[in-house]
């Protein structure tokens, strides 16, 4: 038998793969099955949805009182702007499914040639009176749809919804990124709202991440059937850098046992773990790059833009909030503040924004190292200076978030200096006025905090030297840096106003001032 293995790849299988119990995370849909009504599932990419639809789907088949088929409107994107086109495609993975997963006496006879625009209905309706159990359709990758063609196919499920149970499905439930109220309509009236043409549905419910006991859970599957122990401290570290997301849960685990440590003798410490993050966040697997290319939208740049920056945001329209919280990309704090959904999202959002910017360094000798390869922080702050003085206001526009443009600048410089060797670890979110950097290189932990200093404001030193104390107390070092960017309308050229001073904070620790 083949060895199962951590998935970042498509559903799930238990024959194959280390995975929980996909219906323990909605356990109460099956009662609004039972209870013949129409469900909405949403919640981000890669968290399960798909992996507990098909197990439900089997489920049901296996008790011998439904009929269920879990098919994907996926094949309907290709023809956005023919119903009749994504209808035929749609109700063309519905036949492949039901043969795939339906004995003969269940599968739906052949559909009518109806007109576009009822195709799915009247499909649906034909197999539903033809069955001999009650149909229970999962509906997958929902808001792949689009504009007409979704509208479409909602009307025509709540046209055939007055039929039931023995003229249309027993049950429906939608499966998708979104509540099907926040699906987007390009119909001049911004989105579908209240007045969805899927008013049929009862409830919109939704999956959570991994709880720390469960990630501890998957990783004892592997440890049972290999050997192979991941410590308590490398648990504790995927639950911290993941917060639970399941891909990114899967993702650690299997560059960790597959790469890093495949001799199962070995355990998976918390510096594996580590590096594992590490290499997901510069390889920027499928999973990542997609969340990537939703940075340049501007309902998600709205957001994000001032996150980094530690400003509140401005006069934001809810369902884009609603819409980036969707996406997974930004969550709710315990605190009540926004902030990225996981650490491992707050590096690959800031990696990928200053990615340009890398590519457009110049040349740079790493003068920064001794002659023992070990990085010198005065060495550092000497070549920055130099850096920023020769390149940074030319290097300013090749940023893609201008009002963090700054930042952006400095962490692809910092990037060039660990070079795969070291690690950067940042924090931002809304409303705390700064980023903070933490540059570790060998033995060597560098913390600094970023400041901007915009017109109309106060000299932010005072400030920054107060909130950076609180930063590196936190990490329990006894020095730091302050970069202040002076983004004021007048203040002279990077060559004039570089410079670095020396301050004390208001603990008494001494801080390098480096005025960019």
């Amino acid at each position: 038998m083949m060895p199962r293995f951590f998935n970042t790849a498509g559903p799930c299988d238990p024959a194959y793969h280390y995975m929980l119990p996909p219906l323990r995370r909605l356990p109460e849909l099956r009662g609004f099955i039972d209870r013949m009504q129409y469900v909405v599932v949403h919640a981000a990419r890669q968290v399960g949805k798909t992996t507990a639809m098909q197990a439900l789907a089997r489920e049901l088949n296996e008790e011998g009182r439904y009929a269920a088929v879990c098919v994907s409107a996926e094949q309907g994107q290709a023809f956005d702007a023919d119903i009749g086109a994504a209808e035929l495609a749609v109700l063309g993975d519905v036949r492949r499914s039901a043969e795939h997963d339906l004995p003969e006496l269940l599968r739906p006879p052949p559909w009518s040639a109806g007109p576009p625009g009822d195709r799915v209905r009247s499909a649906l309706a034909e197999w539903a009176k033809a069955c001999p159990r009650p149909l229970v359709v999962f509906i997958d990758e929902i808001d792949a749809l689009r504009d007409d063609v979704l509208i479409s196919v909602l009307r025509q499920l709540r046209a055939g919804y007055r039929q039931r149970p023995r003229g249309f499905p027993w049950s429906i439930t939608l499966i998708g990124l979104r509540d099907v109220r926040d699906y987007e309509i390009d119909d001049g009236e911004g989105r579908l709202g209240t007045a969805s043409p899927f008013n049929i549905k009862v409830e919109s419910l939704t999956m959570a991440g991994f709880t720390r006991d469960e990630v501890a859970e998957l990783y004892g599957q592997h440890t049972a059937d290999t050997g192979q122990v991941f410590e308590p401290a490398a648990i504790d570290r995927a639950f911290e850098l993941s917060c639970g997301q399941p891909w990114l849960v899967n993702a650690l685990a299997r560059e960790a046992v597959d790469k890093l440590r495949p001799d199962p003798r070995e355990p998976i410490t918390k510096e594996i773990i580590d590096r594992a993050a590490r290499a997901l966040i510069e390889r920027q697997d499928t999973h990542l790059d997609s969340l990537s290319k939703r940075l340049r939208e501007p309902r998600v740049r709205a957001i994000i833009e001032p996150m980094l920056a530690g400003e509140a945001l401005g006069d934001i329209p809810r369902d884009d909030l609603r819409f980036a919280i969707d996406l997974g990309l930004v969550r709710q704090s315990e605190q009540g503040g926004l902030v990225i959904a996981n650490p491992i999202y707050r590096e690959v959002i800031v990696s990928d924004l200053a990615a340009v910017p890398r590519a457009s360094l110049p040349q740079i000798s790493p003068t920064w190292l001794d002659e023992h390869g070990k990085l010198h922080p005065q060495a550092l702050a000497t070549a920055f200076l130099e850096f920023w003085r020769q390149h940074g206001d030319a290097m300013l526009g090749s940023a893609p978030y201008h009002e963090v443009a700054a930042q952006l600048v400095l962490m692809a410089f910092l990037h060039r200096v660990v070079n795969g060797g070291g690690w950067i670890e940042r924090e931002y979110a809304i409303g705390r006025g700064r980023m903070d950097l933490c540059l570790r290189l060998g033995d060597v932990t560098l913390a600094m905090e970023l400041k901007v200093w915009r017109d109309g404001a106060a000299d932010p030193l005072a400030r920054g030297l107060e909130q950076l104390d609180r930063y590196l107390d936190g990490l329990g070092l006894p020095s730091g840096w302050l970069v202040i960017f002076d983004r004021r309308t007048g203040a002279g050229s990077a060559a004039t106003r570089s410079r670095q001073e020396a301050a004390h904070s208001p603990a008494g620790r001494e801080i390098t001032v480096l005025r960019a």
